[in-house]
């Protein structure tokens, strides 16, 4: 069985779903940024795979030359699968394009074009130049959603915010008292990690900072990954003494300068009233730092919403209910229905006893 794919209108494979999917498998775990998630695939012509490798981070082989490296002189005539377009300019590495010309690959099976101006179908172009049949499109939602902050970057120019939020069923994140521990189930919580261990930073507010002493880091026993960053916004007061974060090498944004404290990297980035969160996510992004996963208190919820920086929202819903006000997950006052913010519900998942529920904000009004 064959269909056409989406974005070269060419006959495909109906296996080819399968060997995208398996090539972003590969690369679901790894943590490249500035580089985006990179798997490939190479596959003999009939359908046995010799080679199979993700991108680990910047000056390292990219996907496509590992895989061809693996295959070794079996990758002549072969197909060659690959989430992203093989890149062609010269970086920290030669280009991808001229490896798969070299070695001689009859196929390139592409996942979706790469966004990045220097590259952008030039790569598919060099290909299809010299005699390489390639087709594009293949599963491709699933390489996008592979790594949405790298597509967002290439897009913005900024770095990508995720709302992470934690409420009861009636959406009270703590009550009144300021008690929260633990409105979610341990299982929740680990699946929050995970959260965590895809990101590259974990952002707090100087609240959240002052009073819970958070350490912002994975704690989850299998995980190998590099650590996120920690990331705080800063008001005018002075940073809190003797804060377990200051050991990880916080980036800390502020809209003055503040007092110095050891271990914290201070960033002024002064708004009209507080942090400006734009320049902030351009800095964030000039760092390399790509997907960021906001899990402070309601203020800076708030701030990322009405800023419209806010581009997905993870609410954790606890099997319990408050049955009364405590403190909502959000802190500016809903006067009217039209100022509400438009979303599209993708996934609502058990998780234990609680409820997932993952959202983008969307661009336009419904």
């Amino acid at each position: 069985m064959s269909r056409r794919a989406p974005s070269d209108n060419r006959e495909v494979d109906s296996r080819e779903g399968g060997w995208m999917r398996r090539a972003v498998a590969l690369a679901a775990a790894s943590q490249p940024h500035p580089n985006p998630r990179v798997g490939a695939v190479v596959l003999t012509p009939g359908g046995e795979e010799i080679g199979a490798a993700f991108h680990a981070g910047p000056g390292t082989p990219h996907a496509e030359v590992l895989a061809l490296g693996q295959a070794g002189d079996r990758a002549r005539g072969a197909t060659l699968v690959t989430t992203l377009e093989p890149c062609s300019h010269y970086g920290r590495t030669p280009p991808c394009a001229d490896a798969l010309i070299d070695a001689g690959v009859a196929r390139v099976v592409v996942g979706t074009v790469d966004p990045d101006r220097q590259v952008s179908g030039a790569g598919i172009d060099r290909l299809r130049e010299a005699g390489i049949d390639v087709t594009v499109g293949v599963a491709e939602a699933d390489a996008l959603a592979l790594d949405p902050g790298y597509f967002h970057h290439r897009r913005t120019g900024l770095a990508r915010f995720r709302l992470k939020l934690a409420a009861t069923l009636d959406g009270q994140t703590a009550a009144r008292d300021g008690t929260s521990q633990w409105i979610t189930s341990g299982e929740a919580r680990e699946d929050a990690h995970q959260l965590r261990a895809a990101a590259d930073a974990v952002m707090i507010g100087a609240g959240t900072l002052r009073a819970d002493d958070p350490l912002l880091d994975v704690r989850i026993d299998t995980f190998q990954g590099e650590q996120p960053r920690p990331v705080v916004v800063a008001g005018a007061l002075p940073l809190p003494e003797g804060r377990r974060l200051y050991g990880r090498s916080p980036l800390v944004y502020a809209p003055a300068p503040l007092e110095p404290v050891s271990g914290c990297e201070v960033v002024v980035a002064a708004g009209h009233s507080g942090v400006d969160l734009l320049t902030m996510g351009k800095d964030l992004a000039s760092r390399g730092i790509l997907e960021v996963l906001v899990d402070g208190g309601p203020r800076l919820a708030t701030s990322f919403l009405e800023a419209g920086l806010a581009d997905q929202l993870t609410v954790y819903f606890g099997a319990k209910v408050a049955g009364g006000s405590g403190l909502p997950m959000f802190s500016s006052v809903f006067t009217t229905l039209q100022a509400a913010t438009n979303i599209d519900i993708f996934t609502v998942t058990k998780v234990g006893p609680d409820l997932r529920v993952d959202a983008r904000v969307r661009e336009e009004p419904a």
